[in-house]
């Protein structure tokens, strides 16, 4: 009874809403039994009796619905620890408010280049406890001038995945990626002056990124992978060996093979401090997308990587490329894919795979068709033991296929919150926030759509638009019909004439000297009979 007597508070805000429900019934109550009771009605009193069973039916309905938000912010109130000012609470703080993120789900990202940076940058909409694990190695490539003049390691994935967590993505890019144009600075790049500076105030490159997460102020943090300088081996199926990463495309090309196997050099990289620990500590491990053999696999041959998420209780999930790589993907369908990663690190690391839909324009997949790229096939019958789950995560962005940010996190969301709702977890504090945010961002996704759907329409029916929006007259109304049989007339007339002169104008056979004799004794001949 105590209990229910807390619910009658003036704290919880509840009071008023119940009572504008039992307005709400009085006065559709009222309405009813006026009709019942009235003998002879009026339009009049139709009128009124409608009036004041409508507004008694919509206090009913408004009661209802901020009842129930004042309920699920009454409970937001009582569990969730991150919420500072209790008394300010709202349905909308669960949504918009950053701070709530702090507890969100914990997802880790293993990866390198676009792929892992547009993954990144859909997810810190979700959760602040995010970890990209990423490579520092540029495989023994040549070296930048400002690699070369400052003696720093290769940081490229580093710095892509810093921008994609940062709260302000093109202004981070611009800072990062500036390159100094004169003076004593001239060609070097800020990042790797930023990193140099942080390494020599740390003594120490892993607390230079560490610390970097929270100057740079980004959402989650960045970790390298290992901190020792690795180089990939790939080994083709012809047996020939290439150690050059930039060298593989080209030699599978032109020795007609494909990537038998790849593997790391030296063989024994250590996993870096806090990589083994972030993976233990992961609600959600996200592989991919990326380059097959020069981003994915080689971050998961880091010894103990592949062994911590088959151990880890996480959801792993894959995210598979939308085309494939010249030279190194060739002929790839998602089964393929799938299958070069357990053969490189074992079964257990990928429990989920999500593909594309492959609904892409053929225009812009024959550009890529003529560059030996084509679409993933979606061979998923060939594969075991995996889920899949299809869904649209393509975009054309600039003429490029590229995955979709939104796409792709609102797809991992929407995975992870049926995991917590399996576990019965639908009114926990998590659970709430994500499946909110992800009903609000289907919303807006739909609008997109619908807004460039309305688009294309305009841009395919443009002509037809401005030839209906042409002033007609009326003569031209009234005899377009006969005016076209006309025009098609004189255009088959003038046809016919074009080529009776061509006919005239080609220039005659000349005849054989036989011939012209033989017509000349004809001649002869009757002229002979004639006077005879």
């Amino acid at each position: 009874m105590k209990g229910f007597m807390q619910w009658f508070k003036s704290s919880t805000k509840m009071k008023r809403w119940i009572f504008l429900i039992l307005i709400g019934i009085l006065l559709a109550c009222f309405g009813m039994a006026e009709v019942l009771v009235l003998k002879e009605i009026t339009f009049k009193e139709v009128g009124k009796i409608v009036a004041i069973f409508v507004v008694g039916f919509l206090a009913i309905v408004f009661g209802l619905i901020f009842l129930n938000k004042r309920t699920l912010e009454v409970l937001v109130e009582s569990t969730d620890e991150r919420m500072e000012k209790k008394s300010e609470v709202n349905v909308n703080s669960l949504i918009f408010n950053k701070k709530v993120y702090d507890k969100g789900p914990n997802i880790v990202v293993i990866g390198g280049g676009t792929g892992l940076n547009t993954v990144l940058t859909g997810l810190k909409k979700y959760t602040s406890n995010l970890t990209a694990i990423v490579t520092i190695s540029d495989y023994g490539e040549e070296a930048s001038i400002s690699r070369k003049e400052l003696g720093t390691k290769p940081l490229e994935d580093i710095t892509g995945s810093i921008i994609s967590l940062s709260n302000n993505e093109e202004e981070m890019s611009k800072l990062l990626n500036y390159k100094f144009l004169s003076g004593k600075l001239r060609g070097l790049n800020f990042s790797d002056i930023y990193f140099l500076g942080m390494k020599e105030v740390n003594n120490s490159f892993q607390d230079s990124i560490i610390k970097s997460n929270e100057i740079l102020n980004i959402i989650g943090k960045v970790i390298p992978v290992t901190l020792d300088e690795m180089n990939i081996t790939a080994e083709l199926e012809n047996g020939y060996i290439v150690t050059e990463k930039s060298k593989i495309p080209e030699i599978c090309y032109e020795k007609v093979t494909k990537i038998n196997r790849i593997t790391l050099n030296p063989s024994n990289c250590k996993a870096a401090p806090g990589v083994i620990e972030a993976i233990k500590n992961a609600d959600c491990i996200i592989i991919g997308p990326g380059s097959l053999y020069t981003n994915v696999i080689p971050n998961l041959l880091v010894n103990g990587v592949a062994k911590a998420i088959k151990e880890s209780v996480a959801i792993k999930v894959y995210v598979s490329n939308i085309m494939t790589e010249p030279g190194q993907t060739d002929n790839y369908g998602v089964a393929e894919h799938i299958n070069a990663i357990i053969e490189h690190c074992g079964k257990g690391v990928i429990d989920y795979c999500i593909y594309d839909t492959g609904e892409i324009v053929p225009e812009i997949i024959k550009k890529y068709n003529i560059q030996g790229q084509d679409l993933v096939e979606q061979n998923i019958d060939k594969i075991k033991g995996i889920k899949f789950l299809q869904r649209n995560l393509s975009t054309v962005s600039d003429g490029f296929i590229r995955h979709d940010a939104s796409l792709v996190a609102s797809s991992i969301i929407e995975l992870i919150c049926d995991d917590l709702k399996y576990q019965d977890k639908q009114n926990d504090p998590q659970y709430l926030m994500l499946s909110n945010k992800l009903k609000e961002d289907k919303r807006i996704q739909k609008i997109k759509k619908r807004m460039e759907n309305r688009e294309n329409k305009k841009g395919k029916n443009s002509n037809k638009h401005e030839e209906k929006r042409r002033p007609k007259s009326k003569f031209s109304a009234k005899y377009s019909e006969r005016i076209k049989s006309i025009k098609e007339a004189d255009e088959k007339f003038n046809k016919k004439a074009s080529q009776r002169k061509t006919k005239q104008a080609s220039p005659k056979s000349k005849k054989s000297k036989t011939e012209i004799r033989n017509e000349m004794m004809k001649q002869l001949k009757n002229s002979k009979l004639k006077d005879d």
